[in-house]
């Protein structure tokens, strides 16, 4: 008989739709063989609903942990005490210094708890609750490892950091990078940092791309453009506001001498609509454009409609600038040019593909401008930008690259425990 491969949980305790890193990661150690299991949870009722249209045709097991969209007494009680400590929690930190997992939100005890409940030979955390979780879980005798999604401890602006669980947040990662048996971060940048913080061992670096096979939904189709005369700049991200970039980008539209449309994909933080068209010229204000979100089918036409991309990510902590986020992989993976912040991540991109990428200096409002009307000036190099761009993707920064490097970490991983538990145990 053929002994299965072993089982895998991925500790996330969010929605499965909006974390495409997940469900990639997922899909790819299930059609590895292995028995996979995502413990994630249920806060929001859009977000449930995305997921339940999901789960049908996944190859692996989603386990919500929670659902606070339920409705009855017994919910409601059980969610209103939930926040209370949560609330008490982070009332403990901000008077006394105290710090807690709670401050972390309400999925980190339902999370241990459903960990517990379903056993896996691996445990690797892809949140901050997971690094709790699985920091805990280590010190349980089980086998654990960690995705650094972001670097936890070292994420946000100072003024919102000084409200986290930062100490805990660290001595968690430390444990689990020295002691855990594999280890994953967007970019090699981060995985430099955290070996030399932590004295661990360099973790693998598994970019955030997407499939070169989704190109083939591309159907032509152009939904935003207003006017197919001048070139198209684009920015996505779930939310619209301060801290991205778009300040840099708005500080450029004046020093600009091209002409161009600029669209914007994102839900709006409270007031940053008005902000914006507030900082607008009459020269710009029926040239910028705002968008909603869209799903994650329709995401990568309406990059590619464009000719520009926009990746203004801002180096404001460690994290931000180590990253490399989606935003600018996905931009390659649509043809388009990108015009990127100096960022430590984004830099690692700019050398692998330096035709397709132009690096600004971050805050540097003319140095923006200066490169954006580069493209927008010389419609050849524009279009070699978006070659070079397509390029990249195929050859390195689509997930059918990263999903093998995934595999083959995990597999060695469990190859290197297994084997050296039979050594612990022999006579």
């Amino acid at each position: 008989m053929i002994e299965s491969l072993p089982t895998i949980g991925l500790l996330t305790g969010s929605s499965l739709c909006h974390n495409p890193r997940v469900l990639k990661e997922a899909t790819a150690l299930a059609r590895a063989g292995y028995r996979v299991q995502v413990l994630g949870a249920w806060l929001d009722a859009d977000l449930k609903a995305r997921d339940e249209a999901l789960m049908p045709g996944l190859p692996f097991d989603f386990i919500p942990v929670l659902d606070v969209t339920r409705q009855g007494a017994r919910e409601t009680t059980s969610r209103l005490a939930r926040r209370a400590g949560r609330k008490v929690a982070q009332f403990a930190h901000d008077v006394a210094g105290w710090q807690s997992p709670r401050q972390l939100g309400v999925t980190v005890d339902p999370l241990l708890r459903e960990a517990r409940r379903h056993p896996a030979d691996l445990y690797i955390a892809h949140s901050e609750p997971g690094i709790c979780v699985a920091g805990e879980l280590l010190r349980q005798g089980w086998r654990v490892g960690a995705d650094m999604e972001d670097w936890f401890s070292e994420d946000l602006l100072p003024e919102a950091r000084r409200h986290r669980p930062a100490r805990l947040l660290q001595a968690a990662e430390r444990e689990i990078l020295r002691r855990g048996v594999c280890a994953f971060c967007p970019s090699e940048a981060m995985a430099a940092s955290l070996a030399d913080a932590y004295g661990c061992r360099t973790p693998t670096a598994i970019y955030n791309a997407f499939p070169w096979s989704d190109r083939a939904t591309l159907d032509g189709t152009a939904l935003d453009r207003r006017d197919h005369a001048i070139p198209s700049i684009y920015w996505f991200s779930t939310t619209l506001g301060p801290g991205r970039g778009i300040e840099d980008l708005l500080a450029a539209l004046p020093l600009m001498n091209g002409e161009c449309e600029v669209h914007l994909r994102g839900n709006p933080a409270p007031g940053f609509a008005a902000w914006i068209s507030a900082q607008l010229s009459d020269r710009w204000r029926n040239r910028v454009f705002l968008h909603g979100l869209v799903n994650n089918a329709a995401l990568l036409p309406r990059i590619a409609e464009h000719d520009i991309g926009f990746a203004g990510e801002q180096p404001n902590s460690r994290s931000r600038d180590l990253t490399i986020t989606n935003k600018i992989l996905h931009c390659l993976l649509g043809g388009l040019a990108i015009v990127a912040s100096d960022t430590a991540g984004q830099r690692e991109v700019a050398r692998q593909a330096p035709e397709a990428v132009l690096l600004y200096r971050a805050g540097d409002a003319r140095d923006l401008a200066e490169k954006l009307d580069a493209l927008i000036a010389s419609p050849t190099r524009r279009e070699a930008a978006r070659r070079a761009a397509l390029t990249a993707a195929r050859d390195i920064f689509c997930w059918e690259r990263q999903e093998e490097k995934l595999v083959a970490a995990v597999t060695g991983a469990l190859g290197a425990a297994t084997a050296q538990t039979s050594t612990a145990h022999a006579p």
